[in-house]
Parts: structure tokens; C-alpha cells; sequence
């Protein structure tokens, strides 16, 4: 351990699990996810770097997968789930949020067939033909989500949609939307990567897998834990005893990992009546309109962003999950730290591969009281 001014940097020779989704303490399991940049498999680290601090509740304000959300939630914190995307937090409604409803197989048949008195639109064939899915998969989408957008119930309906969500992604070649590709499922060529066989499998076997998933990861912490919708620096409330912050990265050359672009088409699934209106046809995938300037993914902007977050939430135990190879770089992520907390540990991984990613790089905490 050596000492930087008021900081202390903290080599910790663990080496960070390969994959970790068992929460004992609720005899509980965290869903299996392929989503960009996902901390599943190290929240077990976060965890042994994190359980001494002094909190009750937590805010995860880019919450992303719900994983370190879930993992404190499992802790017996009280946690509010925090993500732009609106299909994230809908992901939060069903694992954070929702504490005993889970869908029963009543339920699943309801969502997995076409009802006589139920009118489906077509928008997913008519906007999306040979871009992401075959035209009998559009078909299954178009009929699934407006079944979703039939029940009643909120928790059941995102539990749902959960499903729905991750079954799109694990149907896609790098799990993204980011490209019109089709063609790499369908081509007959030899393969170097990708699995074609869950490629092919069809939407209802993942469906109902991914129910199952979300159903066994359902449990009461009797703590009341929340989802909400925002920009991180939008949020009203500063009144938690921690926020952990896992922003979009952005690496040393400068070029942000766009999430709203990544799965621009779950988001506009979430938004299914007007999703027409939005879509974009300047590009070949198709994606969503966004007027929104993203200032977590500019290189320009992200320097302000940390600062406003970390003064706005400075009464709080900030935890900041970082990579040592991206903007800001660590030391200068450190100095703004330093200009609102006293006390900064910065606690770094062994080297580590994120999911999707073909680089490794190390995993860095910085915990600020």
C-alpha cells in the first residue's frame, strides 16, 4: 500500500471471479447477461472492497444490467436503481424493484399467443425486414409486445419484457444493434465466432428460459428498493448514504460506448405505439432519433459531468467504478474527487476482460468518504 496525498492506492491481488451470479444470503441468482459492459462478474470484488463502509441506503445512478444494484439489494440495502434508458429501467422494475411477483405459466401463454380479440400492428415487419431478425421472428416480436403491453400488472409486465430483452440480444451477432447484419446469422460460411446455434434457437425456447431466470431471481430484501428513469445529474433526490457511479466509458481515443445506440431497438420496443415516429431512415439499422445530448460519452463534456455528479452527491459515500484506461484517466479523475471528498481510496483489479470486449485492462474503485 503506498500513500498519495490523501488518497491511498490499494493493489488488490484477487483475482477477480470469471463468473459469480449466486447470492446466498436470499438463496437467490442474478440472471445471466450479455449486456456491454456489465460488472456481473465482479460484484463479489466490489463487494469485499466495499461491505466495511457505514450504509443503509444506495443509489446506482447508471444502473445499467441491475447487478451491483441486485448484489446490495441482497445486502439488505435499501436501493433506488437509476437508468436513462428506459428499458433499463424497466430491468430495475423487475429485479430491483419487485420484490414477490413473478409469471406464472398461465401468463406465458397469454404473452406467447395471438388472442382473437386483441388487434396486432405490424411495425417491427413493416421498419426492421431483413435488418435484425427473419421475417417470421418480426412476426413473433410484433405479436409478443403487444401481449406485454396487455397486462396489467407493472411487475409482471416487466418481468415480461425482461425476457423479451434479453432473449433480442442473444439472438444478435455481438448481442448488438448497432448494425444491419443479418447477414452473419444466415450466410452459409464457415464460422471463426459467434454461436449459431443460439442464433437459431427460437425466440418462445429463450422466452420462456429467460422466465425462468427472472422468476428465480425474484426475492423480499423487506427493504423498499425503487427504479427511476433520469439523466444521473437530473436526479431530485441526493438523500443516500452511497451512490455508486459506473458511467458509460469512454477510451483513450476518445470514442464513447453509445448504449442508446447499442440497443436503440429495445428502447423503441418500450415505446412501441410511437416508435415509428422516431425511427431514423438516414441509416441502414435503423435506429432511434435522439435529441438528447449525451454528455457521458464526450470527451469534451465528461469532465464537467463528473464534477457536477460528484459535488451534487458529495455528502454521500461516492464509489466509483473506473477502468485505468480511459477519459478522463485516472489521475484526473482523482483530482476531481479530491476537489469535493476528503478521504479517497483508489483500489485496483487485477487485470481484467469485459464482456464484449477483446482488450483487457484493470478495474478500478475509487471510494471517497
Amino acid at each position: 500500500m503506498s500513500t498519495n496525498g490523501l488518497c491511498q492506492v490499494i493493489t488488490d491481488e484477487k483475482t477477480v471471479k470469471e463468473d459469480n451470479y449466486l447470492y446466498d444470503e436470499y438463496n437467490t441468482t442474478f440472471p445471466s447477461t450479455r449486456y456491454q459492459g456489465s460488472k456481473s462478474k465482479i460484484v463479489d470484488w466490489i463487494w469485499d472492497n466495499i461491505k466495511s463502509l457505514s450504509f443503509n441506503t444506495a443509489l446506482d445512478a447508471f444502473g445499467g444490467t441491475g447487478s451491483v444494484s441486485y448484489l446490495l439489494k441482497s445486502k439488505s440495502k435499501s436501493v433506488t436503481y437509476n437508468d436513462i434508458l428506459k428499458f433499463n429501467h424497466i430491468i430495475g422494475k423487475a429485479l430491483i424493484e419487485n420484490s414477490n411477483v413473478t409469471l406464472t405459466n398461465e401468463d406465458i401463454e397469454f404473452i406467447l399467443y395471438k388472442d382473437s380479440y386483441i388487434q396486432y400492428p405490424t411495425i417491427i415487419q413493416d421498419n426492421f425486414q431483413d435488418i435484425f431478425y427473419l421475417d417470421e421472428e418480426n412476426i413473433w416480436l410484433d405479436t409478443v409486445i403487444t401481449n406485454i403491453n396487455n397486462i396489467k400488472d407493472e411487475y409482471k409486465q416487466a418481468l415480461a419484457w425482461f425476457a423479451l430483452f434479453q432473449s433480442c440480444i442473444i439472438k444478435r451477432p455481438y448481442n448488438l444493434f448497432h448494425r444491419a447484419n443479418l447477414y452473419v446469422r444466415t450466410s452459409d460460411v464457415e464460422r471463426s465466432f459467434g454461436n449459431k446455434t443460439t442464433w437459431d434457437k427460437s425466440f418462445e425456447e429463450h422466452f420462456i428460459h429467460f422466465v425462468r431466470e427472472a422468476n428465480n431471481a425474484i426475492f423480499d430484501s423487506e427493504n423498499v428498493c425503487t427504479s427511476i428513469n433520469y439523466d444521473a445529474l437530473d436526479i431530485e433526490d441526493i438523500n443516500y448514504d452511497l451512490v455508486y457511479i459506473d458511467t458509460p466509458y469512454i477510451n483513450n481515443s476518445g470514442v464513447g460506448v453509445d448504449y442508446f445506440n447499442f440497443y436503440h431497438f429495445l428502447e423503441g420496443m418500450v415505446d412501441y405505439s410511437n416508435w415509428e415516429n422516431r425511427i431514423s431512415q438516414k441509416c441502414k439499422h435503423h435506429p432511434l432519433t435522439n435529441n438528447q445530448k449525451n454528455t457521458w460519452i464526450d470527451k469534451k463534456e465528461i469532465f464537467n459531468s463528473f464534477d457536477s455528479l460528484i459535488k451534487k452527491y458529495r455528502d454521500s459515500i461516492i464509489v466509483i467504478s473506473y477502468r485505468n484506461d480511459g477519459i478522463p484517466s485516472e489521475t484526473q479523475l482523482l483530482e476531481i474527487i479530491k476537489n469535493y471528498k476528503r478521504k479517497v481510496y483508489e483500489i485496483k483489479s487485477k487485470e481484467y476482460k469485459y464482456v464484449l470486449s477483446n482488450k483487457t485492462s484493470k478495474e478500478i474503485l475509487f471510494i471517497a468518504e
